[in-house]
């Protein structure tokens, strides 16, 4: 099937769909997502397949701004338009049929994709990597209706922009508030990055703003490190209120923009809430989620444990010791294509090895990390060999792990978009 320019536009309608469904004659492998899981694994599987596959991504976004490295734009040290990246080399180089719609339904029977639009796809293997969606009512007084009065931000995009605007516009003297997630959640130690460069940037332009985290968790990702950059940079400044003060009580009040922490109730000038997290809706239309709200997979492969024609990638899969970052998604895609491409085609199929690195900046030139390497096991995935960054590590070497995430940034997303 030759793929023509509107095709390659994306402008996919029901009338284009019919043609697509009565000439497929190579597998197809229809990729629903394409952020760090989905573009990576459509680009690997079209780059190695030599022609002999039909990859078709379906993504409702023309640009996809990452939600990994948003937390320095709101810092000041990056743009909103550096995180924006585009399909059109997907498509041109390496062929792939982008289709920028949005999949609402799976009939694993007759192997199709259903799209808004109208149309369907058929398919020989799906992967999904949607990302994550919200748990209604985890926070009670929010809801997705309120995420206009405090943004979640937890999704690259629009969301990030309007929190980036609330944060300049406080008053001065003023209170940021952040409510955490409880476990399992996207990009680990995100939050607390967060909170790091909303103190960077008060500091420098609103220095007696005050922050507030209100914290379901006993623990959080490389906490003593945070801790250490916290007191040691923006003393006085952030609070945390953990589940032994109350944060397991809380309700957010969006119209007057008060919190209500065990009975207390508190006025704030910006709410970031980030509440419970299940994978992309999506994976559970489509019958591979568990109660929980997660899609189990096998460790070796990424494919589901409820269809082995369906893959689940990133922060949608419940594999194991892997955390939800962009790292991990990328790393399991490549194992998956690597599955896929030897189910249609006979190619070899290597061991699965994952890893992931997670990078924070705390303010200028001090970052820190954590990571491990992975491998399968007959239960989940396995940390075989972890690091972590130390606490009271000098300037120059915290400066060199900051400068060793933009590089990992440059390569992630080219690696994902070509």
């Amino acid at each position: 099937m030759r793929l023509n320019r509107r095709l390659f536009l994306g402008t996919l309608t029901a009338s284009v769909t019919a043609p697509m469904v009565m000439a497929q004659s190579r597998p197809r492998v229809v990729v629903v997502g394409g952020g760090a899981g989905g573009a990576t694994v459509a680009r690997y599987l079209a780059k190695d397949s030599d022609g002999t596959l039909d990859i078709v991504l379906i993504e409702p976004s023309r640009t996809y701004y990452t939600c990994f490295f948003s937390n320095l734009y709101l810092g000041g040290f990056r743009t909103f338009e550096s995180l924006g990246h585009t399909y059109g080399k997907l498509a041109s180089e390496y062929g792939i049929n982008v289709v920028h719609d949005y999949a609402v339904g799976v009939d694993r029977d007759a192997k199709t994709v259903a799209l808004a639009s109208g149309g369907s796809l058929p398919y020989d293997r799906l992967v999904l990597s949607p990302g994550i969606d919200f748990v209604e009512g985890s926070v009670p007084g929010w809801s997705i209706a309120s995420q206009n009065a405090m943004p979640h931000a937890y999704k690259g995009g629009s969301q990030t922009q309007l929190l980036h605007a609330q944060l300049t516009a406080m008053p001065e003297g003023g209170t940021f508030a952040m409510v955490a997630p409880p476990n399992p959640y996207r990009c680990p130690p995100g939050p607390y990055e967060r909170i790091s460069m909303v103190a960077h940037h008060l500091k420098n332009n609103n220095p007696t703003a005050k922050i507030l985290l209100i914290d379901p968790k006993e623990k959080f990702s490389k906490q003593g490190l945070f801790e250490e950059g916290w007191g040691k940079h923006f003393a006085g400044m952030i609070t945390r209120i953990g589940p032994d003060m109350g944060a397991g009580a809380i309700e957010v009040r969006p119209d007057t923009m008060e919190i209500v922490v065990d009975g207390e109730v508190e006025k704030v000038d910006v709410c970031n809430v980030i509440p419970a997290q299940r994978a992309g809706n999506i994976a559970a239309l489509a019958g591979v989620t568990t109660e929980g709200g997660w899609a189990p997979v096998h460790p070796d492969s990424m494919a589901s444990k409820a269809d082995e024609n369906i893959y689940v990638l990133g922060d949608s899969s419940a594999q194991g010791d892997m955390p939800k970052s962009g790292f991990s998604a990328n790393s399991q895609a490549k194992v998956a294509a690597n599955h896929i491409r030897g189910a249609l085609t006979g190619s070899r199929v290597f061991p699965a090895k994952y890893s992931n690195t997670c990078w924070s900046l705390i303010t200028t030139d001090d970052g820190v990390k954590v990571g491990a390497s992975y491998e399968p096991t007959a239960e989940k995935i396995a940390s075989v060999e972890s690091f972590v960054s130390q606490t009271g590590e000098d300037a120059a070497l915290r400066k060199t792990t900051y400068e060793e995430s933009i590089g990992w940034y440059s390569g992630i997303t080219a690696d994902m978009f070509g």
